[in-house]
C-alpha cells in the first residue's frame, strides 16, 4: 500500500477530524480503532442515544475528563477547540461543527441519513456514506451534490461494498478482463463429514423457519463434495435444495449488491442472484462464462457465495472476490498457474480478499476525503439498478413496512426506474412508511402501494436523481 507516501507528500492538511452520526456497531468501531490511526481525530460523535454516543469513547478507552456534552454546534465548537471531543444525542449538529472536516454517516436511518448528508455538503463538509440504505436509494445524487459543491461523498473501506468496487476498480488498472465479482455473505456452511452436518458460522441471530444446523443423509453428501467438470448446474441446484434450511442471504446482501453494481457496472445474472454455496477452489469454476463450464451467459457479473468448508479449512471471511483472467495467453498462464486458484480449463482464476473489518478499517476513506480529496469509489456512480421488495406475507393497509432485517419483504435487484405510479417501489422509500392497500404475498411492491410521508427529503432527492439520470 502506498497511503503513507500519499498522506506525506500530497495531504492538504495535517490531520483529519471526523464527526461520526450513529454510535451502532459500524460507528463505534471507528471511534475504538481512531486512537491508534494517524492523523485521525474523531472529534464529536452523535446518536439519538446519548448513552451510545458516550459509549462510544468509553470503549476507546478516551479519558472522559476529556470529553464533554454538547447541544449546540457552536457549544460543541467551543469544547473542542478546548482539546475536548464531544458527543452528542442531537445528530443534526455534527455537519455544522466548524471544527469537524468530514462527517461519518451510519445513522442506518436512509431518512435521517439523507438529511444530515445534504446538511454536511452544504456545509462544505466530506461525507463518508456508511448508511447503505440511503445510498443504495439516492447516493448517485448526493455523489452529484457534493461534486457541485466542491467535496466528496464515497463509500467506505470496511464495507463489502466499498471493498468490491476499490478491488474491481484495481483489476480494471491492470488490464484485468473481469468475469464476475461479488462478495461472500458474512455465515459460512461448515460441512462436518464424520458427524455428517452442515452448520452455519454466524454472529446472527437465527429465526424459524431456519435451523443453525442441518443432518446430511448419504446420498446428500455426493452433492457436497467437490463440483466435478461439466457438473456445475446441477451441483449448485442440489446444493441449494439440500441447504435451503440453513439462514440464506438477506435484503442487507442485496442491497451491498446494488450499490457495488451502481458504482462499477456490474450486472446481476438474475434477480435474486444464484447466490451458490461454493469452496473457494469452486468459485471459478461456477462463477465464470458458459462458454467454460460456468453459470454465467456473460463477463462482468455480480453475485454472492456462501462459503461451504470443512471445520478445519479457512473461508472467505466475510470477504469480496473476483473471478478474473488475462486476455494475452502468456499472461493467463502466468495468473493460473502461479498460486491463483483457476478452473478447470484454466481459462480464468479466483482472487479474493479473505476479510473485511468494518469500522477498523474505515479509516483510509476518511483520510483519503479529509487529506486529499480523494473519494474510495469510482467516478461513474450511477442509478443502474434499485433494491425492490416484493411482499413475503400479506400485508395490511396501515401496516408500517420494516428495513432490510424485517422478515415481512423480500429483496429483488431491478433495473431503475423512476418514481411514478405501478413502478416497483425503491425498497428504502418503503422503510418506516405505511402500506395504502392491502398487499398479497408475492406482490412485487409498487409506489401506488405505499403513502408517500410529507416533507420527505429522501423522496425529494429521489426524484431529483430520477430527473437527473433517468429522465
Amino acid at each position: 500500500m502506498v497511503y503513507h507516501h500519499l498522506y506525506s507528500r500530497f495531504a492538504k492538511v495535517d490531520e483529519v477530524n471526523v464527526g461520526i452520526i450513529g454510535a451502532g456497531n459500524y460507528g463505534t468501531a471507528i471511534v475504538t480503532q481512531s486512537p491508534y490511526t494517524p492523523r485521525l481525530n474523531v472529534v464529536a460523535v452523535a446518536d439519538i442515544s446519548l448513552d451510545a454516543a458516550r459509549g462510544a469513547y468509553e470503549k476507546a478507552g478516551f479519558d472522559m475528563a476529556k470529553t464533554s456534552c454538547a447541544e449546540t454546534a457552536e457549544e460543541a465548537q467551543l469544547h473542542i477547540a478546548e482539546g475536548r471531543s464531544i458527543y452528542t444525542d442531537r445528530p443534526e449538529i455534527i455537519g455544522r461543527i466548524g471544527a469537524v472536516q468530514v462527517v461519518c454517516e451510519s445513522s442506518g436511518s436512509p431518512e435521517a441519513s439523507v438529511k444530515y448528508a445534504l446538511q454536511a455538503i452544504k456545509a462544505g463538509k466530506h461525507v463518508a456514506m456508511v448508511t447503505k440504505d440511503c445510498d443504495v436509494a439516492v447516493g448517485p445524487m448526493l455523489k452529484r451534490l457534493a461534486k457541485d459543491a466542491g467535496v466528496i461523498y464515497t463509500p467506505v473501506d470496511g464495507d463489502q461494498h466499498g471493498l468490491l468496487i476499490q478491488f474491481y476498480e484495481w483489476a480494471k488498472s491492470v488490464g484485468l478482463t473481469v468475469l464476475s465479482g461479488g462478495k461472500a455473505t458474512d455465515g459460512e456452511f461448515v460441512f462436518d463429514e464424520a458427524a455428517g452436518t452442515v452448520t452455519i458460522k454466524t454472529d446472527k441471530k437465527i429465526h424459524a423457519p431456519y435451523v443453525e444446523t442441518i443432518h446430511v443423509t448419504g446420498e446428500e453428501r455426493k452433492w457436497l463434495a467437490m463440483i466435478p467438470e461439466g457438473q456445475v448446474k446441477e451441483y449448485v441446484a442440489r446444493r441449494k435444495d439440500i441447504l435451503a434450511r440453513l439462514p440464506q442471504p438477506g435484503a442487507y446482501d442485496l442491497c451491498e449488491i446494488t450499490v457495488a453494481a451502481n458504482y462499477t457496472g456490474m450486472t446481476p445474472a438474475v434477480d435474486t442472484l444464484v447466490h451458490a454455496p461454493l469452496r473457494i477452489t469452486e468459485i471459478p469454476i461456477v462463477y465464470c462464462e458458459t462458454a467454460n463450464g460456468g453459470l454465467f451467459e456473460r463477463g462482468d457479473t455480480i453475485d454472492l457465495a456462501t462459503c461451504l468448508r470443512r471445520p478445519d479449512e479457512s473461508g472467505l471471511g466475510g470477504g469480496v472476490f473476483l473471478v478474473v483472467r488475462c486476455d494475452n495467453a502468456y499472461s493467463n498462464h502466468i495468473l493460473t498457474t502461479k498460486g491463483q486458484i483457476p478452473n478447470y480449463d484454466d481459462t480464468a482464476a479466483v482472487i479474493y480478499r479473505p476479510y473485511h473489518l468494518c469500522g477498523v478499517e474505515t479509516a483510509t476513506s476518511l483520510l483519503m476525503a479529509g487529506l486529499l480529496g480523494i473519494d474510495t469509489g469510482s467516478d461513474d456512480y450511477r442509478p443502474r439498478y434499485d433494491l425492490a421488495k416484493v411482499a413475503a406475507r400479506d400485508i395490511k393497509a396501515g401496516e408500517v413496512f420494516g428495513n432490510d432485517h424485517n422478515p415481512m419483504m423480500k429483496a429483488r435487484i431491478i433495473p431503475a426506474v423512476p418514481v411514478a405510479t405501478g413502478n416497483p417501489a425503491c425498497a428504502h422509500l418503503l422503510t418506516a412508511n405505511r402500506a395504502k392497500v392491502d398487499i398479497p404475498a408475492g406482490t412485487l411492491i409498487t409506489y401506488d402501494m405505499v403513502e408517500e410521508p410529507q416533507g420527505s427529503k429522501l423522496w425529494e432527492i429521489r426524484r431529483l436523481q430520477d430527473r437527473m439520470f433517468l429522465s
